[in-house]
């Protein structure tokens, strides 16, 4: 057997091994995207002097009395409006929270129903009378978890480092 033989008939074991490599690390780049923009909105918010008021150009009060009336439920708005500042600072460690726990994938499918939760109530508040409603970017950062809910995050995290060291323990 030649040297262009062995070479033929290893590369579709080579195309199996990527797609199978592919398959495997698929949902690590909305991970990573998930993460990174979930702890970046956070830092963006703590860091926003305008945004961290009850009331002003820019600030977290008026925003959520400028939607009260056009959200799907006017009582979360409410309910945040009881405390705007303290609703921002929390939504942000929230936030941040949800973006590293993700990234380095530790209680992933927590940290991911913490993202969609967080999603869901900002598309029912917020951005409820953006239409299109596929304008809004809410819903889509909604759905963008689902996927990390179901799956978790199987590699490439602090889950798997976990759950690898218990086996070993149990085995």
């Amino acid at each position: 057997m030649t040297r262009t033989d062995v070479l033929e008939a290893e590369a579709p074991r080579a195309a199996v091994g990527l797609r199978e490599l592919a398959s495997r690390h698929a949902l690590l780049p909305l991970r990573i995207f998930l993460g990174v923009t979930f702890v970046y909105a956070g830092l963006d918010k703590l860091t926003d002097s305008a945004f961290l008021s009850a009331s002003g150009d820019g600030s977290i009060g008026d925003l959520m009395r400028g939607v009260r009336d056009t959200s799907a439920v006017p009582a979360l708005v409410d309910l945040s409006l009881n405390s705007p500042v303290g609703f921002a600072v929390a939504l942000a460690i929230g936030e941040i929270l949800v973006g590293l726990g993700t990234l380095v994938g530790l209680l992933t499918r927590v940290a991911a129903l913490g993202g969609a939760l967080i999603a869901l109530s900002l598309w029912l508040t917020v951005s409820w009378a953006v239409t299109p409603y596929y304008y809004g970017n809410d819903l889509i950062y909604l759905m963008a978890w689902i996927p990390l809910i179901l799956a978790g995050a199987p590699y490439l995290s602090l889950d798997s480092v976990i759950r690898s060291r218990l086996s070993r323990r149990t085995a």
